[in-house]
């Protein structure tokens, strides 16, 4: 049956839904000795699929849990030399990462060779979330707490209300949930309330539990964990809010400060008699200008409190 080349290349293990457009865009994929293009509608059984010069077929769906430590790098590969998590896991079928884990992290990641399985694990609109164990510099304050449970604005945008467990009496030893992938977001909220990470260790996944694996230990996940997460993943889908990108304000020019104070400005208006200052404002109070010509505007000389003369009796 034919389907869309890059659904292809992410159930066969490849490369997740994301890159596998990529690959098809960098002219990476091959169809019957043809270079593919993005959209490209192929069969796995009955087309010739070559991914970077190698075969693609199908393969036995796998999920690992691993327990990363701290020094590896959550990639396939490093053009730096560091250390990759791949080092850690030995299985005959390509996998990958489901996410990432900062190199200075330790804890939870889970690696499949399920393109589907990884896109809904790892986009944030599905909204799985993740639970972190965090040994503090400084004890989180009361007020510290609360913000982050409110959700504190970043460089980058303001983040998601956080679950907050206190772990130690002194309050240097935190559980912190986020369901955000940003780039080292758990470690930017402590900071921005004066809490700075000592050590952060991921110990839950949505459904799935580090509890006592080893550092260094994988294990495979359950045929019942795989349909949990899948689950939950759908669900939370189901019932979260439509997330609305957030973009930085950008500076006030000159022109908008201009057109800003000719929108505000008070107007003119009224005719040769009566000439009256309009507001913006909607004050009732509204100033009046006195006239210059004609009655009513200004007292006239030798008249008290604004009353005429009483008239003269009698001839000079």
């Amino acid at each position: 049956m034919k389907q869309r080349l890059h659904k292809i290349l992410a159930a066969a293990g490849i490369a997740s839904l994301r890159k596998s457009e990529q690959m098809i865009v960098e002219g990476r994929i091959k169809v019957n000795g043809q270079t593919a293009n993005l959209g490209d509608f192929a069969d796995i059984e009955t087309d010739d699929i070559v991914a970077d010069g190698n075969q693609v077929s199908l393969e036995q769906k796998r999920y690992f849990l691993l327990n990363k430590p701290t020094g590896y790098v959550t990639t396939l590969s490093d053009p730096h030399g560091r250390p990759t998590v791949m080092e850690l896991v030995n299985v005959r079928e390509r996998i990958f990462p489901v996410g990432r884990l900062d190199t200075d992290t330790e804890g939870l990641l889970l690696l499949t060779n399920d393109g589907d399985f990884s896109q809904k694990m790892a986009h944030p609109s599905f909204e799985i979330e993740k639970t972190y164990l965090a040994e503090l510099a400084s004890a989180l304050s009361d007020e510290g707490q609360g913000l982050l449970e409110r959700g504190i604005m970043l460089d980058d945008g303001p983040t998601k209300p956080a679950k907050i467990n206190i772990v130690s009496n002194r309050r240097r030893r935190i559980e912190i949930t986020v369901h955000e992938g940003r780039n080292r977001i758990v470690r930017r909220m402590l900071e921005s309330v004066e809490s700075p990470i000592v050590r952060l260790r991921r110990i839950s996944f949505g459904t799935v539990k580090l509890d006592d694996l080893p550092k260094r230990a994988v294990r495979e996940l359950t045929g019942k964990e795989v349909a949990d997460l899948m689950d939950l993943a759908i669900e939370s889908k189901r019932i979260a809010k439509p997330h609305m990108p957030w973009k930085k304000p950008e500076e006030e020019t000159r022109n908008d400060r201009r057109l800003a104070f000719k929108a505000n400005r008070p107007t003119r208006r009224g005719g040769a008699g009566d000439r009256r200052a309009t507001f913006d404002s909607g004050d009732s109070r509204r100033p009046t200008s006195k006239s210059k010509r004609g009655g009513g505007g200004g007292r006239r000389a030798g008249s008290s409190g604004g009353r005429r003369a009483a008239p003269r009796s009698g001839r000079r």
